[in-house]
């Protein structure tokens, strides 16, 4: 075998990997030292997206696409295996009225979104763009709702299906909507401290914060044994990865041979959302260690909160900018008028639709409570997170504690969505079906709300 560089096959993903590594540092040490960047709460991993997008362009040093959306497909997948084998704390969750009310805000969003996005692609189809995608809505709360990840799979199930150019739109959609949290969140941040509505902090990053009670539970496996802890770590993230990936090949083959017309529609959409049925794997991995716990049968807790965020971050990190440099200008040709529309008419519903609910959800904390919920929504965690942290840096109210409860039961009351996303490019009647199923969906989730409060009150 030659081991020399001129084996591109065994180089390319070291090269490849350098490049992100090298664009993360850069980026890590300009939003450090430039106050600009610094105070709009741009994540490093968005800004080194950008940043690598760039690079791309200049043509100066070869990237490869092909491998940018293979670490998008799967970092999203990783990242939340790692994300759903962690052990809850009973200090960490809420309420389960409010973690209902969460994840219904949350899934709310997500229709409101698809609404808004479906109306504009219909609008344009049936005036002054005939040969628009007509279900290319569906695309704003994947892009802005869920992230780079699953706007990338949608995108590229749309693509098969004669969307041409819907992975890029996707993942425009998805930066844009990075810009929309951090942009809006800021200057929403700066309106609200002058009215005296919130007190903004200026938090310094603390270093040194991790403890031995942080990093390892008790009766855990030791740190560093025969085999070392971050390896079983790994080990169980990827075993349920594959456990994921049998299963799902397997009802693609057995569709494929029962049903060929049913498999062509939902195969492509059981593979988009992966890391769902990841999710799910973890969770009952996760119930499974418990069960052989309690039957003395395993004597030790073989998870590692710490190590398991850790791997859920760099997952997330490399996903969104692996993502965003995956965008293709070129085949945005022709998708600029829609993409503008649904990027600004996303940021707008949004942010409206967010303050109402949270009003109603939220009264102790509204403002905390909408920070939180805008970011995710136009975003991800990560950014929902930092804006929480401008007003609430020691995560005092439970906004911040939101958006984990929310996020695990909205993957339940977002499954519906998935039905909704196969219907709306089936013909040309299905996106005015889906416009009227999400508003429908709407009105029982808001109904869900309604009722959880009143259980709720003393």
């Amino acid at each position: 075998m030659d081991y020399s560089g001129n084996n591109l096959a065994l180089w390319n993903f070291v090269i490849q990997f350098g490049i992100i590594a090298t664009t993360v540092l850069i980026s890590n040490i300009v939003r450090k030292k430039v106050p600009l960047i610094r105070k709009s709460l741009i994540p490093t991993s968005v800004l080194a997206g950008f940043l690598l997008l760039a690079v791309k362009y200049t043509g100066f040093i070869r990237i490869d696409t092909n491998f940018l959306e293979q670490l998008t497909y799967h970092g999203i997948a990783i990242g939340f295996i790692a994300m759903s084998l962690r052990v809850p704390k009973k200090d960490e969750t809420n309420t389960i009225g409010t973690a209902v009310r969460s994840g219904c805000l949350i899934v709310s969003t997500y229709l409101v979104q698809a609404v808004t996005g479906l109306i504009i692609s219909l609008l344009l189809a049936y005036t002054i763009k005939p040969d628009l995608f007509k279900a290319a809505g569906v695309l704003l709360p994947m892009g802005f709702g869920q992230g780079p990840g699953q706007a990338n799979n949608v995108g590229l199930t749309y693509e098969a299906l004669g969307f041409t150019g819907g992975q890029s739109f996707g993942l425009a959609l998805a930066a844009a909507g990075f810009l929309c949290a951090c942009i809006v969140g800021v200057i929403y941040i700066n309106i609200i401290s002058r009215k005296g509505m919130v007190k903004r902090v200026e938090h310094k990053d603390i270093s040194g914060s991790v403890t031995v009670d942080t990093f390892q539970d008790q009766n855990e496996i030791p740190i560093s044994e025969s085999i070392d802890k971050l390896s079983i770590q790994m080990a169980l993230i990827l075993l349920v990865y594959l456990f994921t990936y049998l299963v799902l090949q397997g009802v693609s083959v057995l569709l494929q041979e029962k049903a060929p017309g049913v498999a062509k529609t939902v195969c492509p959409l059981l593979w988009g959302f992966n890391f769902i049925f990841g999710s799910i794997f973890a969770i009952v991995t996760r119930k499974v260690i418990v069960g052989l716990r309690k039957s003395k049968l395993m004597n030790r807790q073989y998870q590692n909160n710490y190590l398991l965020s850790r791997i859920s971050g760099l997952a997330f990190d490399v996903m969104i900018i692996s993502g965003i440099a995956s965008i293709d200008f070129k085949k945005l040709e022709g998708l600029w008028l829609p993409f503008i529309l649904m990027a600004v008419a996303g940021g707008v519903v949004t942010f409206l639709w967010v303050m109402f609910m949270c009003k109603r959800i939220y009264p102790d904390y509204v403002q905390e409570g909408f920070l939180g919920m805008y970011g995710m929504l136009t975003g991800t965690i990560s950014s929902g997170i930092l804006l929480v942290r401008e007003v609430d840096p020691n995560f005092e109210t439970p906004a911040a504690n939101n958006l984990v409860s929310g996020s695990g039961l909205g993957i339940a009351f977002g499954a519906p969505v998935l039905l909704l996303i196969s219907l709306a490019p089936k013909s040309a009647a299905s996106p005015f079906i889906v416009i009227g199923l999400a508003v429908a969906y709407l009105a029982v989730l808001l109904g869900i709300i309604s009722f959880s409060k009143k259980k709720s009150r003393p």
